[in-house]
């Protein structure tokens, strides 16, 4: 699975807005950090761009809701994380934000 690293973050894919959520309505692990996607929304390429490469690449079967405001959240190598999603929106959430308690 390819990936992008920048200045020794991970790129996440993600969609903060309200509706309809990223990762959580489609559960296509690659599709949290493909490259190209990635670099699609950080260049701003626009949601019909981004949807083509989506379909061409993953095909037309899957739902891609959250495209019109994906975000790209850069998470430290190594470090933990998840995504948690409430109607819709999606926040990204490393193991370091939480207080653990041991048993």
């Amino acid at each position: 699975m390819m990936k992008k690293i920048k200045d020794g973050k991970l790129a996440v894919l993600y969609s903060p807005g309200f509706g309809a959520g990223w990762y959580t309505w489609h559960g296509i692990e690659e599709l949290l950090f493909d490259p190209v996607l990635v670099d699609m929304v950080l260049d701003n390429a626009g949601e019909l761009a981004m949807r083509n490469y989506c379909e061409e690449t993953y095909g037309t079967d899957n739902y891609y809701g959250g495209l019109e405001d994906l975000t790209v959240a850069f998470v430290d190598t190594g470090d933990k994380f998840r995504i948690e999603e409430y109607d819709g929106a999606e926040s990204v959430m490393c193991m370091n934000d939480y207080r653990w308690f041991e048993a």
